[in-house]
């Protein structure tokens, strides 16, 4: 399965805003669960998506600078599905930016029908995290080094 819910941006105003879209397809394995006859996206998985779009322009706005990470989603709402075939377009607006994090409000449609609104709030880990100093922010958007997020490490106390 992949990890990346967005296929592709086709704007991006650094600083500002993106738009980013996703085809939906029957090829996908969790289609064919949600729902057993009437397959549609998963709305954690748009929401993903909307994320992952929001996420990416503010860390961009820093030159990736920071560890950005989704802390809450204040506001959700969806309105519609999107099924296979549908084309998804994730439109986010930066709405502040700080030190400590940003927000973002995000919109999905499937043509002019809108499926979903958001507010995304983002915070910015520390780099001298002795846990997290060493992830390349770059790395983790742009790679397949997203895949290290999944090994099995050391408990809390060091025990394997």
């Amino acid at each position: 399965m992949r990890w990346f819910w967005i296929d592709r941006f086709v704007e991006f105003d650094s600083g500002s805003q993106a738009k980013a879209v996703k085809n939906v397809s029957l090829s996908e394995e969790h289609m064919h669960d949600h729902f057993p006859g009437f397959p549609v996206m998963p709305a954690s998985l748009m929401l993903e998506g909307m994320a992952q779009t929001g996420g990416i322009l503010l860390g961009e706005k820093n030159n990736f600078d920071h560890v950005v990470i989704l802390a809450k989603v204040p506001k959700l709402t969806f309105h519609s599905w999107a099924e296979p075939g549908d084309t998804l377009t994730y439109e986010a607006t930066l709405m502040d930016s700080r030190d400590e994090g940003g927000s973002t409000q995000v919109v999905a449609k499937v043509g002019e029908r809108l499926v979903a609104e958001a507010e995304i709030v983002f915070v910015h880990l520390d780099h001298n995290d002795p846990e997290l100093g060493a992830v390349d922010q770059k790395n983790f958007v742009f790679s397949t080094g997203l895949l290290s997020t999944m090994d099995v490490g050391a408990a809390g106390d060091g025990s394997k």
